[in-house]
């Protein structure tokens, strides 16, 4: 058993995870983004938003963000993640199998081929 206390004081912190799983957290200044269009992941990735407002674009459609939302990102489908309101924009995101190093770069082995 592991037990993590998000402090939501860095833009972006992978905690410990497992062979099969890890968490992240997340924090998008107003105005800011992260991903893009050739943003993808080799293995899935579930997003729940705890504060702000946001908007994903996930292979092109919008779906917005608030408080409470979870939003499962399947492996392969680019994506990415905006803060459209006035407030910092925190996440929690879980990725399975694990898509990170613990110093947050991606993982070269899970990360598809471009489609």
């Amino acid at each position: 058993m592991k037990t993590f206390h998000p402090l939501f004081d860095v833009d972006w912190k992978v905690f410990d995870g497992t062979s099969r799983c890890q968490a992240a957290e997340m924090t998008l200044a107003p105005g800011d983004t992260e991903g893009g269009e050739g943003n993808r992941h080799g293995g899935d990735q579930w997003l729940f938003v705890l504060e702000g407002r946001g908007e994903a674009r996930v292979k092109g459609e919008k779906i917005a963000l608030k408080p409470r939302t979870l939003l499962l990102i399947e492996a392969g489908e680019t994506h990415q993640i905006v803060n459209v309101g006035t407030e910092p924009l925190r996440t929690l995101n879980f990725y399975s199998p694990p898509q990170y190093a613990a110093d947050g770069e991606p993982l070269k082995s899970t990360q598809p081929a471009a489609r």
